[in-house]
């Protein structure tokens, strides 16, 4: 099946930045799409930002654009989100995903198809 597990959440102020980090394991994720979701209680898990197998141009939720940046090795089956300029409205739990197709990702119920999640981690953005 394949695991994704993130690290790098953590307590920021408002303005600040953060890096989360994902590391993909059991599978070779070189041909997935991967990328970032995120969930605040009483809410549905929604995209971030994707980027496809190929390291393309990633996309970005317009909520994100020109703040976030995703990267990734896949040799190393690693993905990166870079969040700058963060505001309490960023605060969530953060989940990797990876999925073959971007469509999947970016649809609007994505969270229902995705294939592959990592367990998530806390992002907490201080006023």
């Amino acid at each position: 099946q394949g695991r994704l597990v993130e690290s790098g959440g953590g307590l920021v102020q408002a303005g600040g930045s953060l890096r989360l980090s994902c590391a993909g394991s059991g599978r070779t994720f070189s041909a997935y799409c991967m990328g970032w979701f995120r969930q605040v209680p009483g809410k549905e898990r929604e995209f971030v930002g994707a980027i496809s197998w190929s390291g393309g141009q990633p996309l970005y939720a317009d909520s994100v654009k020109d703040r976030f940046t995703i990267s990734k090795d896949s040799a190393k089956s690693m993905v990166y989100l870079e969040m700058n300029a963060l505001t309490p409205d960023d605060t969530a739990v953060y989940y990797c995903a990876a999925d073959r197709y971007m469509v999947t990702m970016t649809r609007e119920d994505a969270y229902k198809y995705v294939e592959v999640w990592g367990q998530g981690t806390l992002v907490t953005v201080s006023s």
